[in-house]
């Protein structure tokens, strides 16, 4: 077992700076044994350079649904799961082929690329609304005021969710994407209940009457006759609601901290535009909004970089320690804009990448180089050591990123 710092994994002051302990343990072992506390689990496989993480994710022996990870000394049976949190083993994130393959097919049909492409326009607006709101203050608080309130609007009103729910659906999505320890998640099953109840009675009317909108386009995908049961469709639109923008908040905000603790490279955009799309993409890398893809358990025994897994095992890759690997990435702890190539690994890999990301990088295309036009200056309004982090395993963000004139 690789013994971490003082302080576990997950936890906000962990979070604020975990790379001293990736980088050691890329040094001791690519694939390293470390203690978790992670749905009962006390212990798990950590990966950690950049290979074996593109192999992992590429790995069918290592099952994202833990129904089919067996048991040392036991028959293979689900373990127990609350009725309330049932219907989200059906989400997409969390099952295997050929499960996986059919919801990713049904899902794709309503979220296409022409959609996206159209949300430019509207991104465009809210983010200058959003600045102008902020512009009076004197002080901004990046997250609050554009990172958030930009991708939750948008994903609530790809959705069809009225704008006046998004404060609560952060809240609640909030909750359940900082789980880290059994307590976490019975501490979450008030805020998963309040949302699974919203959802289904906003799914209920769209049923009866369709809008042009994703919630009605999922009712009505179809493929080869095949539909979404009504938990499916339910798992469906809460993974695309949080998933949608929990993410991209930490893109924006963590990208916006990057540029301001490197005003070169701040000036370095403002100075040619055009760098925005590369720009975005070495945000992703350095910042790794997801720091771990979601768990994996083995099915059988294998073998990741030459550590021999056991079947049940869990296996975590770690997106952000692999984002940092020097043997992938020149210098990988130095924001570089231009960098190429930049085959970063911030959106999975394999059949589980991201199906959002063409999103969230419109988003950012947009939102960094508004707040660089309106900010002549990114400067942080409290010393970087005092900023709040958020507490969680898989995402990694500063809760606030007040910047002042």
């Amino acid at each position: 077992m690789t013994p971490l710092p003082d302080h576990a994994m997950g936890t906000r002051r962990f979070n604020a700076d975990p790379y001293p302990f990736y980088d050691r343990l890329q040094v001791e072992a690519t694939v390293a044994r470390i203690p978790i506390r992670f749905l009962g689990q006390r212990q798990a496989w950590l990966v950690t350079r950049y290979d074996a993480a593109v192999d992992a994710l590429k790995d069918s022996r290592l099952a994202k649904d833990r129904r089919r990870a067996p048991v040392p000394g036991a028959e293979p049976r689900p373990g127990w799961v609350p009725p309330l949190v049932r219907p989200l083993l059906s989400n997409m994130l969390d099952l295997d082929d050929p499960d996986h393959a059919r919801l990713r097919l049904l899902v794709h049909q309503a979220f296409t690329p022409r959609r996206i492409d159209a949300l430019h326009g509207r991104i465009a607006a809210l983010t200058d609304d959003l600045l102008d709101a902020a512009a009076g203050r004197g002080r901004i608080d990046v997250v609050a005021d554009v990172a958030l309130p930009l991708p939750a609007t948008v994903i609530a009103e790809l959705l069809g969710v009225p704008a006046a729910d998004q404060r609560r659906f952060h809240h609640w999505s909030n909750a359940m994407t900082s789980v880290t320890s059994t307590a976490d998640g019975l501490r979450a099953l008030p805020a998963i209940w309040s949302l699974a109840r919203y959802l289904r009675r906003l799914i209920a009317t769209r049923r009866a009457d369709p809008r042009d909108d994703l919630i009605s386009d999922l009712i009505s995908a179809h493929a080869e006759g095949d539909r979404l049961s009504e938990d499916e469709l339910l798992a469906m639109v809460i993974l695309l609601l949080t998933a949608g923008h929990e993410t991209t908040v930490n893109l924006i905000a963590g990208g916006t901290l990057a540029l301001a603790q490197h005003p070169d490279q701040a000036d370095r955009l403002r100075a040619d535009p055009a760098l925005i799309g590369p720009a975005v993409e070495e945000l992703l890398r350095f910042t790794s909004p997801v720091a771990f893809a979601t768990e994996r358990y083995a099915t059988e025994p294998l073998e990741i970089a030459g550590t021999a897994v056991t079947p049940g095992d869990l296996v975590l890759v770690g997106l952000a320690a692999a984002n940092r690997d020097e043997r992938h990435f020149a210098d990988p702890d130095r924001l570089d804009l231009g960098r190429t190539p930049n085959r970063h690994l911030a959106f999975g890999q394999g059949g589980h990448y991201c199906l959002g990301a063409p999103l969230a990088r419109l988003e950012a295309r947009i939102a960094f180089p508004a707040l660089l036009t309106r900010r002549p200056e990114l400067r942080l309004a409290v010393p970087p050591e005092r900023l709040r982090w958020k507490r969680g395993l898989f995402l990694r963000g500063p809760e606030y990123l007040p910047l002042t004139n």
